[in-house]
């Protein structure tokens, strides 16, 4: 009974699961009952049971049919129990993906985020040590926000509620159980925020840093640390030192966690859409705050001077003015007449309380500047967008009352005007996107307009590059109904998409509809492609007239060429198509298409041969300045290894010249003979350097360095021989 039971059972889950596959039209597989690792831990016991019980065909633990067919029913109830908490204790049931949208993805330039460190521990349970080694948190991420609002409940439960169990001592003991698990509880978030702290990323070079070690370093190096330490140090300890628990003013250093309070705010005015509203409630907040602060002071006050001891401080506690809500209701009501400088309050009496009055009254009208200023600066940023298009919709009144314009046409400009408005078409996007980048830009664009662009045929195989090239170039234009968008014969300056409404092509008579236009149609593209041989030159071949009121997206012809500049391929294929179109409304002329083609074909040819002959010419004339240098640097070495060669030899005749004149004067009588031997053995020692240095110079004239000092004389032979 058990097996029959579970085989029927599995039986209609394939059945659903089969019925689910055709409502999904099997594009995408079901994902199974259990996805998640932890359920099959959980059941891994009663799954083994009904494999047990479906094996064996008996009943579990030797029990009977009829009890084994029990045990199985309470097991699938418990198994059916578990998933409906488990669905509802995750939020309800998962909404399956949206299947990627194919033309997105291709043209999408911002890629998923690059998986991190935490990808890993995502896939470990929270009960694995090593989930908690790797944890850390990112800025921003939700959760970092999540938690914000959190320790954010916390801060503010220590502003409001410290100050008036400080002062209204009722509350404190009438409520101390419910005061002391709430302090606790704000305590222990305080410490999980610290660690929370301890494990928050930062950016390092553009990256965010998970080292557990650096993000306790970096965050142990800032104040921050030191004041969260502050904002938790047991000051309860006090309690046992006074013997009572009724002194919650030990727990005010609860209150320099504050600026979690502020961060949050921050975030979420970033986060929300409704940035004037929260800003708004926002200061309303800080206001009530503040007032509720005074509030409690005033009250500290009169209970330290005396309660009814004169006429400004709380009355007497008799009566109603012993009840806890009057006490805190009369000084908030105080406390908001004297902030708010807007009624009549008692006359002090005292110093203390002039004091206390005149400090009140300066709050009182720094809060109330500031409301002024920030409220009137909300609605003016509200309004910005309205009174900015109202100054131009007026310019355009005045003009027409100028200028005498007729009623008719008055009326079409301000219907225009006013379908603007009422289809928010008068946000000048270009405006408000030029802070962002041009890729950026253009995703944003493919994002908001990609019903549109996904209709036009150009872009359906054209590359990324050029679809953000054509995107950022795209301007949009609203036209009025009965509005002609060309006409026959008009140059061809731009060509059109349609993003919404209908257009008709008509005749010359203007009745004649030849086709209708609607919603990603594309037109004018003919006429600004330049194509050779088309019998109208790049005039319009057709009237368009806007039946209604019709949104196109403009490109310019400029534009579109500056554009497929850089991608010939896609403009060849635009040609093509362009070409085709021609052809079909026998509007070609191909005799003249060819030859332009030819012209065009030997024009490229032409520059291809003089590129190659001015790389020519430029190589050539290197080559000839090189050997200029060079061929100019062997004759300076060459001059100067001849100047130095004469240069010896003047001096050696000089000194020769000197030796002989000395000699011929000191010498004795009868002594001729030897002079002459001498004067000849001087001549023959010039002969010889004389030798050495043609020996030096070489047979072919070139001496040391390559310098040429040319032949030797015949004389110079004759001597040598001799």
């Amino acid at each position: 009974m058990a097996s029959s039971s579970l085989s029927q059972d599995r039986l209609t889950d394939k059945r659903a699961c089969a019925e689910d596959d055709l409502e999904n039209g099997g594009l995408s597989p079901q994902p199974s009952v259990r996805t998640n690792p932890q359920e099959d831990d959980i059941c891994s016991e009663i799954v083994r049971i009904e494999q047990r019980d479906s094996q064996d065909g008996r009943s579990v633990g030797g029990l009977g049919d009829e009890d084994g067919t029990a045990f199985s029913r309470i097991v699938r109830t418990l198994q059916v129990r578990y998933r409906l908490i488990k669905t509802w204790a995750s939020g309800g049931r998962q909404r399956p993906q949206r299947r990627p949208d194919s033309f997105l993805e291709r043209f999408a330039m911002g890629g998923k985020d690059i998986p991190g460190h935490g990808g890993e521990r995502r896939h470990r349970k929270i009960s694995d040590l090593r989930y908690w080694t790797h944890f850390f948190v990112d800025p921003s991420d939700s959760f970092y926000y999540r938690w914000l609002f959190v320790i954010s409940v916390a801060v503010l439960y220590n502003i409001v509620f410290i100050v008036a169990r400080s002062v209204f001592l009722e509350l404190q003991s009438r409520f101390f159980i419910l005061w002391l698990c709430l302090d606790y509880i704000s305590d222990f978030i305080y410490a999980l925020d610290i660690f929370i702290q301890f494990r928050t990323g930062y950016l390092e070079q553009g990256l965010m840093v998970v080292d557990p070690i650096k993000l306790r370093k970096n965050y142990m190096k800032t104040k921050t640390f030191y004041i969260d330490i502050a904002s938790l140090l047991p000051t309860d300890l006090f309690y046992f030192l006074n013997g009572g628990l009724n002194i919650p003013y030990v727990r005010f250093n609860r209150l320099l966690r504050a600026r979690r309070l502020f961060e949050f705010f921050d975030r979420t005015e970033t986060r929300t859409s409704f940035t004037n509203m929260f800003r708004i409630l926002h200061l309303v907040l800080y206001i009530l705050i503040i007032i509720h602060w005074n509030a409690c002071i005033y009250f500290a006050i009169s209970s330290a001077i005396g309660f009814g001891s004169d006429g400004w401080v709380y009355g007497n506690l008799t009566g109603g003015n012993k009840e806890l809500s009057r006490k805190y209701i009369y000084s908030f009501y105080w406390s908001t007449l004297t902030l708010t400088t807007i009624g009549e309050t008692p006359q002090p009496e005292r110093d203390i309380e002039y004091l206390f009055v005149v400090v009140d009254f300066l709050i009182g009208v720094l809060i109330f500047a500031t409301i002024v200023g920030n409220v009137g600066s909300m609605i003016t940023n509200m309004n910005a967008a309205r009174s900015e298009f109202q100054q131009r919709m007026d310019g355009v009144k005045q003009y027409m009352e100028f200028r005498k314009v007729s009623k008719e046409l008055e009326e079409r400009v301000i219907k225009w005007f006013d379908y603007l408005w009422t289809n928010k078409q008068s946000l000048n996007e270009e405006e408000v996107l030029s802070a962002l980048p041009d890729k950026l830009k253009a995703e944003m664009a493919i994002h908001v307009h990609l019903d549109t662009l996904k209709r036009v045929s150009i872009f359906q195989d054209c590359e990324p590059g050029l679809l953000v090239e054509l995107v950022l170039k795209l301007r949009l234009q609203v036209f009025s109904p009965g509005d002609y968008i060309c006409r026959k014969g008009d140059i061809g300056r731009e060509m059109y998409i349609v993003k919404r409404g209908k257009l008709s092509v008509v005749g010359d008579d203007g009745t004649t509809v030849y086709a209708t236009l609607s919603e990603g149609s594309v037109f004018g593209e003919v006429s600004i492609l330049n194509i050779a041989g088309n019998k109208t030159g790049n005039r319009r071949t057709a009237n368009v007239r806007s039946l209604g009121y019709s949104d196109l997206f403009c490109l310019s012809k400029d534009a579109l060429w500056d554009a497929l500049t850089e991608y010939p391929e896609a403009k060849r294929k635009l040609m093509e198509a362009g070409r085709q179109i021609l052809m079909k409304d026998n509007l070609l002329d191909e005799d003249a298409m060819r030859r332009a083609e030819e012209k065009q074909e030997t024009m490229e040819q032409r520059v291809d041969r003089l590129d190659s002959n001015m790389d020519n010419l430029q190589t050539r004339f290197a080559r000839l300045l090189a050997e200029f240098n060079t061929t100019q640097q062997k004759l300076k070495q060459r001059m100067t290894k001849v100047e130095k060669v004469l240069a010896r030899e003047e001096d050696a005749i000089s000194t020769f010249s000197t030796n002989h004149n000395y000699s011929t004067d000191t010498m004795p009588p009868g002594l001729g003979t030897g002079a002459g031997s001498e004067r000849s053995g001087n001549s023959a020692r010039r002969k010889r350097s004389k030798k050495e240095e043609i020996s030096e110079v070489g047979p072919d004239g070139i001496g040391e360095g390559g310098v040429y000092i040319g032949e030797p004389t015949g004389n110079e032979e004759s001597s040598s021989k001799a």
